[in-house]
Formats: structure tokens, C-alpha cells, sequence
């Protein structure tokens, strides 16, 4: 496709992108060769070569291997996972849009990413797709026929890979709408193909409306100089930083760790924003914890960290009925098991775990 060649910064020659060349690397057994080709052709395999030097390959149960390296787990699929967990489907008015709460959107201008993560919830729509010119067209002016949009989160994919021309591009014309007062950019290139953060990428970023970075990192194994320099970069140009972490069992599910990755986030000059619970994502219940377990987490962090390094424990409703925080009174135990969670709207859901 000419549009993704030319509006996609070109890093493919980086990438470790098949299951041939994990084994080559010895990054997966040849035992397990079948089984991951077969787990490629839902969510491909692609590592920058910044991530595939960092992964020991006598320590594939290292946290950064399990996040990126594809496991055999994930051709197992519950009965309850599914292709959307989040429902993003079901608010999607055009393409390219998820407009799930009043006052906010997600703008997906593309679907690649510089590395999979292997938990991904979006993973049945991630590849080299793109909104061609007249779809982005079409999103923008959804934005600008619904003066009720105050925030527009660039998403994806990761917008970050964008050539920064076609960055620059869809972040004047947001600029350009006066409803929109903040645009938020949700990206994993600091800690994962952080030489790509240069100061040509945070001027194309930079206009009137506040650009704020939400940075998607789960340990503080990530946060590599090369990473922290790449943060700096966007922090010493005037951009906040947050962060989004996933908790996932066997990487981060413990509090000395938790604990490490916030605090080394806030020496970073990033702020803890969101410990996501796992997304019912096809293939990924290894990843999953108990709720109980992240609840219990977020108890013993409460007591170990400064307030600067306290996320909000958050759980996205399957279904698509939005996130609430999981950590306070919107759940309720019930005596089968199960939970009754209450979302944004004061309505009521079951969940199991």
C-alpha cells in the first residue's frame, strides 16, 4: 500500500518480524516453532531490534521476553475471551473513531505498532493498516461536528510511528478545532525504539492545544538509559508524561516489583496513571491475574509508595461499557464467585474471573 509506505516512519529493517528468525535467535525452542506460527496469524511477532538485544536468550522467562516473545500459550483461547474485549466495535461511528464517553474520543490513524505486545486487546485489529486520507478526513470532521469532544486521544497502533509529516499533519488539523482543548498520545516508542524520539518528532507534536504523552511501559526493566533519554526528551519540550502499566501474572504481578517500576517511572519524571487489569483478549489468560490479586496489590502499594507513584487499578468492562476503577466500591463479591460491577453510569455487569 503506496499510503502506508509513505506516511509510516520506515523502520522494518529493524525488526525481528518471524518466527524463523526467533528461532534463529534462539529466542523461541525449535519445539516450539508450530506453535507460535500458528499464534502469528492473529497477532503477528515483530521486536525492534532495541527490545530483541535486550532479551536474554538463556532467560526467556525474563519480563521483557514474556512480552514480546510469542508464547504457544496463546493458541489457547477461553470460552469467555473475545476478538473486542473492550467493545471499541460497538462506539466506533466511523472509522478510525471509538467514542465511548461524552467529552472524549479515541483517533486510531493507524493500526502498526514498533513491537506487539503479546497480551495486546486489540490484537484481531493491529497489522499495517491505516486510515487512507479520506477516512482520517472523515474522523476529523466527526471531531468537528461534536463540540461535546473536549479530548482526542491519539491511539492506534501507535501513533508514534507515523512519518512526522503525517503526524504534524493530523495534529494541526486538531489544533485547528476550538472545542478540542487536549489531545493525548498513547505510545510505547520511548521504551521500545527509542532512538525514533528525536527533537524533529516532539515539534511535530508541538501547538497551542496541550499535548500530553501517555507512555505504556509494565516494568522497570523497559526503563534502559536509551528509554529515559527518550523521555527526556519530551518532558525537557514541555510535554507531560503519564504512564499506563498492565498487570500481568509471572511480570509484574508482585508489589516489590509494582513498587520499583512507579518510583522509577516518577524519577523519570512520569506519572503513574493507570495499572490496567487484563483485557479478555483472545489467548491471553496466561497474562491474567485474579481481580482479587490486583486489588490486593493496589492495598499493599497504598502503604509502600508516595502519592506521586500511586496509579488507579482500572478494569474496561467486556463489552464495552467503559473502565471503572477496580481497587474502590464499585465491586461486590457475590456468594457464587462472580462480581457485580457497577460502571460510570450507575448500571450494573457480572464478571468472572
Amino acid at each position: 500500500m503506496k499510503a502506508v509506505r509513505n506516511l509510516v516512519h520506515s523502520v522494518q529493517s529493524k525488526h525481528v518480524s518471524s518466527p524463523e528468525t526467533l528461532v534463529e535467535r534462539g529466542l523461541i525452542p525449535p519445539d516450539h516453532f508450530e506453535a507460535v506460527t500458528e499464534a502469528c496469524k492473529t497477532l503477528p511477532v515483530r521486536l525492534t531490534s532495541h527490545i530483541a538485544a535486550q532479551i536474554d536468550s538463556q532467560n526467556l522467562t525474563s519480563p521483557l521476553a514474556k512480552q514480546f516473545v510469542p508464547s504457544p500459550n496463546e493458541t489457547f483461547v477461553e470460552d469467555d475471551e473475545i476478538a473486542d474485549p473492550i467493545g471499541d466495535v460497538t462506539h466506533s461511528p466511523v472509522a478510525g473513531i471509538v467514542h465511548r464517553y461524552p467529552d472524549r474520543v479515541l483517533l486510531t490513524p493507524v493500526l502498526s505498532c514498533p513491537v506487539y505486545c503479546r497480551f495486546c486487546f486489540r490484537r484481531e485489529f493491529v497489522g499495517d493498516g491505516l486510515l487512507n486520507n479520506d477516512d482520517l478526513e472523515s474522523a476529523i470532521d466527526y471531531i468537528r461536528n461534536h463540540p461535546e469532544i473536549w479530548e482526542v486521544i491519539l491511539s492506534g497502533g501507535d501513533p508514534l510511528i507515523l512519518s512526522q509529516r503525517r503526524l504534524g499533519e493530523i495534529i494541526d488539523a486538531l489544533d485547528a478545532i476550538d472545542h478540542v482543548a487536549v489531545i493525548r498520545v498513547h505510545t510505547r516508542v520511548p521504551v521500545v525504539d527509542p532512538h525514533r524520539v528525536t527533537r524533529t518528532l516532539t515539534d511535530a507534536l508541538k501547538r497551542k492545544t496541550p499535548v500530553f504523552i501517555v507512555l505504556h511501559c509494565n516494568h522497570a526493566d523497559e526503563l534502559v538509559p536509551e528509554a529515559r533519554d527518550a523521555i527526556a526528551q519530551f518532558v525537557d519540550n514541555g510535554f507531560p508524561v503519564l504512564s499506563q502499566s498492565v498487570l500481568l501474572k509471572d511480570v509484574n504481578d508482585n508489589s516489590d516489583t509494582l513498587a520499583t517500576l512507579m518510583k522509577t517511572l516518577v524519577q523519570c519524571r512520569v506519572k503513574p496513571y493507570y495499572l490496567h487489569h487484563g483485557d479478555k483478549a483472545q489467548g491471553t489468560s496466561h497474562f491474567r491475574t485474579a481481580l482479587a490479586v490486583g486489588r490486593k496489590l493496589i492495598s499493599q502499594l497504598r502503604g509502600q509508595l508516595s502519592g506521586l507513584c500511586q496509579p488507579t487499578y482500572m478494569l474496561d468492562i467486556p463489552g464495552g461499557h467503559g473502565k471503572i476503577p477496580a481497587a474502590e466500591d464499585y465491586l461486590k463479591l457475590e456468594n457464587d464467585g462472580s462480581w457485580t460491577v457497577v460502571d460510570w453510569k450507575g448500571n450494573t455487569h457480572q464478571y468472572l474471573d
